[in-house]
């Protein structure tokens, strides 16, 4: 079955990376709720968080957890939202972990996103960047 996170993984499919360690990509989705939301996933194939190999839990969301924290320093919000959806509204069936800047009065409210897109690629890369300098610092 054709998994396009394993093709960004991979490098078959582009996706700008704001990180990569210990078998784990992190990148921005190309439909953000807002700037800054990022997707982490295991490199290796599994559907969902059941799925994954309990030794791999501390390193997935110890990556989360940065970036929980990077993604708001790098873009000035006041907190981040962390979402992971097992099956139901799991637009691509491979384990991945939403983490998105969040203020308050930005709109999302309850479980209707609507998109916030990138001006353009330029905007794109330059909060790829500030993420990845977030994770480092």
């Amino acid at each position: 079955m054709k998994c396009v996170f394993c093709d960004i993984v991979a490098g078959r499919v582009a996706a700008r990376e704001v990180c990569r360690e210990d078998g784990l990509v992190a990148f921005l989705d190309h439909r953000p709720l807002f700037p800054g939301h990022v997707l982490v996933v295991p490199e290796t194939h599994h559907e969902t968080l059941i799925d994954l190999p309990p030794d791999r839990l501390p390193g997935l969301f110890g990556l989360v957890r940065r970036l929980s924290q990077a993604v708001p320093a790098a873009l000035s919000a006041q907190g981040s939202f962390v979402a992971l959806n097992n099956k139901v509204s799991q637009s691509v069936p491979h384990l991945h972990v939403h983490v998105i800047p969040r203020t308050k009065g930005d709109g999302l409210k309850g479980f209707f996103w609507p998109r916030q897109p990138y001006r353009d690629e330029a905007h794109m890369i330059e909060v790829a960047e500030k993420i990845t300098a977030a994770l480092r610092s």
